[in-house]
């Protein structure tokens, strides 16, 4: 125990650990939305729409995740010079590194999310949405008003699972500057190698008291929001 208080007075565990957290956070609402937005594109009964939805899912799901984060900090910024922050800030290139890694979880999450949420629509009862567009509902208010909130009540477990991954998934962004857990364990693996096995423990137990809540919770949400069919 003394051994475990050293290096965590030594190392800022907790804060790394901090933002990780907002990091998954933040990943979590971008996916979600974008995944949203997509997956409704992958069920529109427009076929442009649909090619999109497709082509977004299965380009951006085969890709490394390393080469997407890579590619937010090389591509956007570093050669288009897109900037998320303030350049005139002192911590310009902390915060900026930071949002495009939120970018680049989000991109890379969102094509997980909308396959989730389109097997969520496919759960859906075909009537359901035909008896909605025979009383003149358009295909936006089918989907929002009927089709989407049964979705996401039988999506849920799914989606927990990607939340699961996102959240040890988020490790990749220390590749471009971000020092979140696996950054700081990585410093703290090359400064003490003669505690190795004790570091790797702190972040192994780190991340299952992350993951495991986040799994028992949607399990317990599935179970309790399922649609009675």
């Amino acid at each position: 125990m003394d051994l475990i208080s050293e290096l965590f007075s030594e190392y800022d565990i907790l804060g790394a650990f901090k933002l990780t957290i907002y990091l998954t956070l933040l990943s979590a609402v971008g996916s979600l939305v974008i995944g949203t937005v997509v997956a409704v594109m992958r069920v529109s009964p427009v076929r442009v729409l649909r090619l999109i939805g497709s082509g977004y899912v299965n380009i951006v799901r085969n890709t490394p995740l390393t080469l997407v984060i890579v590619f937010c900090n090389l591509g956007l910024f570093l050669q288009l010079g897109v900037a998320l922050a303030n350049k005139s800030s002192d911590t310009f290139l902390v915060t900026n590194n930071f949002r495009l890694a939120v970018l680049g979880l989000s991109v890379y999450h969102a094509s997980f999310v909308a396959e989730a949420i389109r097997s969520g629509v496919n759960t859906v009862p075909l009537g359901q949405a035909e008896a909605a567009r025979a009383i003149g509902l358009p295909f936006v208010k089918t989907l929002w008003y009927v089709v989407l909130p049964q979705a996401f009540r039988g999506a849920i477990a799914p989606l927990g699972n990607v939340l699961i991954a996102l959240t040890k998934n988020s490790t990749v962004a220390s590749v471009i500057g971000v020092t979140e857990a696996s950054a700081v364990m990585k410093v703290m693996m090359e400064n003490r190698p003669d505690v190795l096995f004790v570091v790797f423990g702190v972040f192994a137990v780190g991340f299952v008291i992350l993951t495991l809540p986040v799994g028992i919770l949607f399990t317990s949400m599935s179970k309790r929001l399922a649609v009675k069919r």
